[in-house]
């Protein structure tokens, strides 16, 4: 499995996984590979320093593991980031509001001020978020490693 980080004309990021990375020039070519946000198929491939090595593909002159209490969790390693900084951000995701699927509908109140500004999170369709960043609204999608374990 390879990880690229992606960027849509709009300039949205965002990472995207492929068996290989011919894999993801045959789904580019085909308008598979598409933007979370706003559905733009118009992608490119940024610079990343992220790399992914198989179980099993150790070489001999690889460096000797971390000892285990010094070693990622497999979650964290998976997601490019120490685990310090992936337990700042599930803090931070922990005091958001879950509204669910009304998201949409919250983010419009708190956006034209028909209720008091608060952090929220919650679910919306390709056509839900693209219906708010056409109407301005800030939002950022978050990864799922954020949002397990979370209230």
């Amino acid at each position: 499995m390879i990880i690229f980080e992606l960027s849509c004309a709009h300039g949205h990021r965002f990472e995207g996984w492929f068996a290989s990375g011919e894999e993801f020039a045959r789904q580019q070519e085909r308008s598979l590979v598409t933007c979370p946000i706003c559905d733009d198929a118009h992608i490119e491939r940024l610079p990343s320093a992220r790399v992914s090595v198989p179980k099993g593909a150790a070489r001999d002159n690889a460096p000797p593991a971390q000892p285990t209490e010094e070693r990622d969790t497999t979650e964290n390693a998976a997601v490019g980031l120490p685990a310090e900084a992936v337990a700042k951000l599930r803090e931070i995701v922990r005091n958001t509001e879950n509204v669910g699927r009304r998201f949409p509908e919250e983010a419009r109140r708190i956006h034209y001020r028909e209720t008091p500004p608060r952090a929220i999170r919650g679910q919306a369709s390709r056509d839900e978020a693209q219906a708010l960043t056409e109407e301005g609204i800030d939002f950022a999608s978050l990864p799922s490693f954020l949002t397990n374990d979370t209230h």
